[in-house]
């Protein structure tokens, strides 16, 4: 066979070491990055896209629910509130981070073309995620009571807790949707996954006008239930129709091995997206503290709506980037996953930017699609610099932490969000918001410095990584969950 027909036969990646190794000249060497660089942006296009409409539109089923319940009154609008942002913010980041070891074991595992272990890794992550589920619960069945232990309105606490009863099922249906979600991104199956999700939201709509006005918030809480069990239902349907033959095989006992080890992976997950999503509400409760607290509270709440919709995009390139590192390390290929990161790091900093941008030149006008109140606008319009800021380092930070999950360094990752943001952030935020008298701008001016250190840390971590010894550790790590495979 000819040298020519040898070298068609590289895969890309490979295609981009030879000419390393090669040593030819500087421009075809670019050539080469550049067509590489294309196919890798393609690539994580493919993931990112469908990962981007998947977020967006079941965080509309919550968004359509307030927008239904508003209308029955201030009281209802409250619970429901409380519920989606307090109780359910706190559960998110718990079972999101339980479900994600999945995306580590079975990204790697991916790409060392050792799929038989993935439906394990499910069935072990359904099981690790149902039982923390059943841990959650008791917050749903308290949560009048312990709304009013901190002084929350007696009559919104009384609705917020009937609500949250009756949509304990949603907390199950969490449990087994964030595994099934990244057992399907981890081998790139992500499209019908987010068709499910569109169609869920025009029929979620049609549930709440016809469940909503009839039975208030119960109707509304029974229309949520609904339509997250038939996203969690549809996609297990796909799993299980024959479409992964490889890696679901059906039930096993092998799932019940090896709990332990799979919910240390688990936990770490956990406490990395723990403490991230807390940190939010964390800032609005310190922000509550403050003199005038009600235009404060209206502020923070507008420019977090602003951040979090923002945040939908860069979460869709946060899975993208951990998808492709993890796929790329499980197959040996440490240039690949170097640059999978590179170039969904400067795609996510670029859209960063522009939204940035966007929100400077309207910071006076924005804060009018949530309110007309004055003192409101003219608050949060103080916060567009900060807002924007925000934007921007949420625009790489979600990448960091997409390659920390596929790389699996989730422990890693913890302890430098606890020190940041707790340690550094919020000490910060307060000192300059009380103790400086510099009130909410001074609070999120700490925060943001949490965020930042946090950023540039991860940064630095990334700067100075091996990704071949990176590769190492992904093999050790596939060996070691194969092994009760192998016969």
């Amino acid at each position: 066979m000819s040298d020519e027909s040898e070298e068609q036969k590289l895969l890309p990646v490979e295609r981009v070491e030879a000419f390393e190794l090669e040593g030819p000249s500087k421009i075809k060497g670019w050539t080469e990055f550049h067509v590489r660089s294309m196919e890798e942006a393609k690539e994580m296009w493919e993931i990112a896209a469908p990962a981007i409409l998947t977020s967006v539109a079941q965080f509309s089923i919550g968004f359509i629910t307030t927008a239904y319940i508003g209308p029955l009154g201030q009281v209802e609008l409250a619970a429901v509130s409380i519920v989606q942002n307090v109780l359910e913010g706190f559960v998110f980041g718990a079972m999101l981070g339980m479900g994600s070891a999945v995306e580590t074991l079975s990204g790697q595992a991916v790409g060392a073309g050792d799929y038989q272990t993935l439906g394990i890794h499910l069935q072990r992550s359904f099981i690790i995620t149902f039982i923390t589920a059943l841990f959650l619960t008791p917050l749903y069945l308290f949560t009048s009571p312990l709304l009013k232990i901190i002084h929350q309105d007696e009559i919104i606490s009384e609705a917020a807790g009937n609500y949250a009863i009756w949509v304990i099922p949603q907390l199950f249906a969490y449990a087994f949707n964030f595994p099934i979600q990244k057992f399907l991104q981890a081998q790139s199956k992500v499209w019908v996954m987010s068709v499910i999700s569109v169609v869920v939201v025009g029929f979620h709509t049609f549930l709440n006008w016809l469940l909503v006005f009839r039975y208030g918030l119960i109707g509304a809480a029974i229309a949520g239930n609904i339509s997250w069990w038939i996203i969690v239902f549809a996609q297990m349907i796909y799993i299980v129709s024959g479409f992964f033959p490889e890696s679901w095989t059906g039930l096993s006992f092998s799932a019940l091995t090896s709990l332990f080890e799979f919910l240390k992976i688990s936990l770490a997950s956990a406490l990395m997206l723990c403490l991230e999503t807390w940190y939010p509400s964390i800032v609005i409760i310190l922000v509550g503290w403050l003199p005038k607290a009600n235009v404060a509270v209206d502020a923070i709440s507008i420019c977090a709506n602003m951040e979090f919709w923002t945040l939908m995009i860069t979460y869709g390139f946060s899975a993208a980037v951990s998808v492709r590192v993890s796929n790329e390390l499980g197959a040996g290929n440490h240039r690949a996953a170097k640059l999978a990161v590179g170039v969904t790091l400067v795609t996510s900093t670029l859209v960063g930017i522009m939204f940035a941008a966007v929100t400077v030149a309207t910071k006076d006008e924005f804060p009018k699609m949530f309110t007309s109140e004055s003192a409101v606008i003219k608050e949060t319009a103080k916060l567009g610099y900060f807002l924007a800021v925000a934007i921007l380092i949420n625009s790489i930070q979600p990448v960091l932490h997409g390659v920390a999950v596929g790389a699996g360094w989730q422990t890693q990752v913890g302890w430098i969000n606890a020190v940041c943001y707790y340690l550094i952030g919020l000490p910060a935020g307060g000192l300059l918001g009380f103790k400086f008298q510099l009130g909410l701008q001074g609070i999120w001016f700490g925060v943001l410095s949490g965020l930042l250190l946090q950023t540039l840390v991860l940064l630095l971590m990334l700067l100075r990584t091996n990704w071949s010894d990176e590769v190492s550790h992904a093999e050790e790590r596939i060996q070691l969950w194969t092994q009760p495979y192998q016969h």
